[in-house]
């Protein structure tokens, strides 16, 4: 899509793109997946967002999930605020990352914790502690779960449902992923396959607790439990990766809810995003015995200058403890309405969709038929969405650029910014129905 005016936006993506490979700092950014110029953000209050023009959007991004709260909540602001006149990083050990740590432990299945300051980085070293921890070297993985750009992870699917993997991104060398099973989702047959030929050099398999990358694709009922056992039948580790749902789609930072009634947990989980109230903070966690591998008590090394950031906990701590039951409630409350709101302009304006949930994460896809895997969401309109992506944008409603994202909702959406999307939805619908009519 060719913009017809030249904005303040335009203007510094310019500027980006002369310093800065794509103008952008993470590729989903650059709008290449939906055309046009990415909007430059100059602040964001609650559930809105206003960019370098001075015009106001609803915020349906969250920072990628993490703004549970709405952006610069004030009690938030004010822990972050005092914690930064006290220092932003000393190197030691601090009062409020064993305070986190303590917070994700009662409230999550895992035992130890260790802080770190990425989802990439909190899957990297889950996973190279599952390959300690078990004196083995595969790894298995499902096509459209996306756990950081770890090397390994960066694979793309064989020729067959238990073959190794092939890279899937250059720079990637075909031995990092060399020891990697890509399968797809929710396919038990595959993974059972899987384990059959190659069981006893398993040393671990990683999956979304519920896929958010793909667009939201939730576990069929029991899979997560399935994949549990099965590795523990094999003598595998079983992780369960939570960067995005955790704290998101429950209170708990567990979306495998199945698993807290059943009576099975991960050995391993990775957390990012909400548990760090949009502070660069993650973590990684599990069993006591298998945390114990990892150094300094064990033989598997991990570091980090800035792991346990006293900002970045504080943010994440702060914001924890304000996600009450009744932001969990409202987070619920206005997703119905706006999910409910999207397909039925949807419907009326004949554009084939499906609205998918896991907890209160949520996402449209262009295409008719529930979506169970990465085939699935393939197969999905794009240019329907880049039509409704940008009427939503010109009627001040900021979209994922990608139809492949979750939309996230926050405490601060109240019926001011719900209504303003439940407004601009019929609009976009017929937009979407125009491309599709176009193609």
């Amino acid at each position: 899509m060719v913009e017809a005016r030249t904005t303040s936006s335009r203007a510094l993506f310019e500027r980006a793109l002369a310093v800065t490979p794509g103008g952008v700092n993470s590729p989903v950014r650059a709008f290449n997946g939906v055309g046009g110029t990415p909007r430059f953000i100059a602040s964001a209050q609650g559930a809105w967002l206003t960019d370098a023009d001075g015009t106001r959007y609803v915020d349906l991004i969250g920072s990628w999930g993490p703004m549970l709260l709405g952006h610069a909540h004030p009690e938030v602001v004010a822990a972050v605020t005092a914690a930064a006149a006290r220092g932003t990083s000393y190197g030691t050990p601090t009062v409020p990352e064993l305070e986190l740590a303590e917070e994700i432990v009662a409230r999550t299945p895992i035992e130890r914790v260790r802080l770190v300051s990425s989802g990439t980085e909190a899957t990297m070293s889950a996973i190279r502690l599952a390959r300690g921890f078990t004196g083995r070297d595969v790894v298995v993985k499902f096509a459209g779960c996306y756990h950081g750009h770890v090397d390994a992870l960066l694979a793309a699917a064989g020729s067959g449902v238990a073959t190794f993997a092939r890279s899937g991104s250059s720079g990637v060398p075909e031995s990092a992923t060399g020891e990697t099973i890509v399968l797809p989702y929710n396919d038990r047959a595959a993974v059972e396959a899987a384990f059959a030929e190659h069981g006893d050099r398993i040393a671990c398999l990683v999956t979304e607790a519920a896929a958010g990358n793909m667009g939201v694709v939730p576990p069929e009922p029991g899979f997560n439990r399935f994949l549990s056992e099965t590795c523990a039948a094999h003598g595998a580790l079983f992780v369960t990766d939570e960067v995005m749902t955790g704290f998101r789609a429950s209170a708990q930072g567990y979306w495998g809810i199945d698993g807290a009634v059943e009576g099975w947990r991960p050995d391993l989980m990775t957390f990012g995003k909400v548990m760090g109230g949009g502070f660069p903070a993650a973590a990684f966690g599990g069993r006591a015995d298998v945390m114990g591998s990892l150094s300094p008590d064990g033989p598997v090394y991990q570091a980090g200058t800035l792991s346990g950031n006293p900002v970045a906990t504080t943010a994440g701590l702060t914001t924890l403890r304000l996600a009450t039951p009744a932001v969990y409630e409202h987070l619920t409350k206005a997703g119905e309405v706006v999910k409910r709101a999207a397909s039925e302009a949807l419907t009326e304006a004949g554009v084939p969709h499906q609205v998918q949930s896991a907890g209160t994460m949520f996402s449209v896809f262009f295409r008719s038929g529930r979506v169970t895997d990465f085939e699935g969401a393939s197969g999905q309109d794009l240019t329907a969405y880049a039509a409704f992506f940008h009427a939503m944008l010109d009627a001040g409603v900021h979209l994922p650029p990608s139809a492949y994202e979750a939309w996230f909702l926050s405490a601060a959406h109240d019926d001011e910014a719900v209504g303003r999307i439940v407004e601009a939805l019929p609009a976009a619908a017929r937009a979407a129905a125009a491309a599709q009519g176009a193609a």
